[in-house]
């Protein structure tokens, strides 16, 4: 599922600062809420007395700017943050666009309201929306975009540190990125467990996906408890892997590319204001995002992206889809054909081995069918 992505915007969890269930303990909580306490006074004393003022690392706040810098050599550690929008061009609806929006295309499940088909309470007491969703949005029948294999590029290049995505569709390891390469900060469907805290089995994709596919309501074989994908419900705390994470990546940081979300969902927004002060950040999306009133900006909450005021100098938004800003990007680097080509040969590998799966999956129904119809008249000889 997925913007399979980017999960549902959790706008009643906008607080969320979490203790991640069964993989923490109450100290990562501390910690991360110290830590926020101390970024405030930082950029409160920082703000008001004038101290530490930022360094101007781009020539100019434009892509040109931007691809300057990373061909300068001085840049090393580029973090990618990504939502929903870099999957939609595979054909992945997002959730709020009205008409098109996953959103919008929920009445067949009747129910009591949109957001409950990720609700953890509702699917524990009906899961049957949650999975009938998930066959039609499941990872395995879309391709990686544009934009997913520019940050595989990134990574070719030793230029990526990590990527922090909030979708849930897996393409970015399909594209080639590993797991030490990502933090899924919603999760993931890559793995399952049994949601019984006695038990907690781990499942495959591949386990998941027969279960679904056959419409069976997917139960632990060792428990008989429900067993849903490793994705981030509402109700559910974020994977203690994001939280430690970002206190060693983003101090080391030296260039921002955020695509394809709104920085509305906390705690992920929040991550914008992690870099150091004079960190370049680069917004690729449809429209501007992350702009906050300077007292959020001091809190750290929704980044306080600078794009057009007078004291603007490390914000740079670039309006247009993530593929198309990817590619631009890639343009001005010298990366065009080379992403170009990873992207036709990526996409021509993927097709080719769906191939196999589906002849092999057509001759296994076929062998059954004929065993099945064989076995009568054996019978009948008897």
């Amino acid at each position: 599922m997925s913007e399979a992505s980017e999960l549902p915007k959790r706008e009643e969890e906008e607080d969320l600062t979490p203790e991640p269930e069964d993989q923490s303990d109450d100290s990562s909580e501390e910690e991360a809420s110290g830590d926020t306490d101390m970024d405030f006074l930082r950029n409160l004393f920082s703000s008001t007395l004038g101290l530490g003022s930022p360094e101007k690392i781009l020539d100019e706040l434009t892509l040109e700017g931007v691809a300057q810098y990373i061909k300068s050599g001085k840049c090393k550690n580029i973090i990618c943050m990504v939502g929903a929008g870099i999957s939609t061009s595979a054909g992945i609806p997002d959730f709020r666009s009205p008409g098109t929006g996953l959103y919008a295309n929920l009445q067949k499940y009747n129910l009591p309201y949109p957001e409950a088909i990720f609700q953890i309470d509702y699917f524990k007491r009906h899961p049957e929306p949650f999975f009938a969703l998930a066959k039609e949005l499941y990872p395995g029948q879309f391709k990686p975009t544009v934009c997913h294999y520019f940050m595989k590029l990134l990574k070719d290049k030793g230029l990526l540190r990590r990527c922090y995505s909030q979708n849930i569709d897996t393409l970015e390891r399909v594209a080639g990125l590993q797991g030490e390469d990502l933090i899924e900060a919603h999760g993931t469907f890559y793995t399952s467990h049994c949601v019984s805290f006695c038990c907690r089995k781990e499942y495959n994709l591949d386990w998941m996906k027969e279960k679904i596919f056959s419409d069976d309501i997917p139960r632990c074989d060792k428990c008989s408890s429900l067993v849903k994908p490793d994705i981030v419900f509402f109700g559910e705390n974020l994977p203690i892997r994001f939280f430690t994470s970002m206190k060693m990546d983003f101090p080391r940081c030296d260039l921002l590319i955020i695509m394809g979300t709104s920085l509305q969902v906390q705690p992920f927004a929040g991550l914008v204001g992690r870099v150091s002060k004079s960190c370049p950040r680069l917004l690729i999306n449809m429209e501007k995002a992350g702009q906050a009133d300077p007292l959020f900006g001091m809190l750290g909450f929704g980044g306080g992206m600078d794009f057009d005021s007078d004291k603007a100098y490390r914000d740079v938004a670039h309006i247009s889809t993530c593929d198309d800003g990817c590619m631009a990007l890639a343009d001005l680097l010298g990366w065009k054909a080379e992403l170009e080509e990873m992207v036709k040969t990526e996409h021509a590998r993927i097709d080719s081995q769906d191939k196999k799966e589906k002849a092999s999956e057509s001759k296994g129904a076929a062998a059954k069918a004929s065993s099945a119809s064989v076995a009568p008249e054996t019978k009948k000889e008897e």
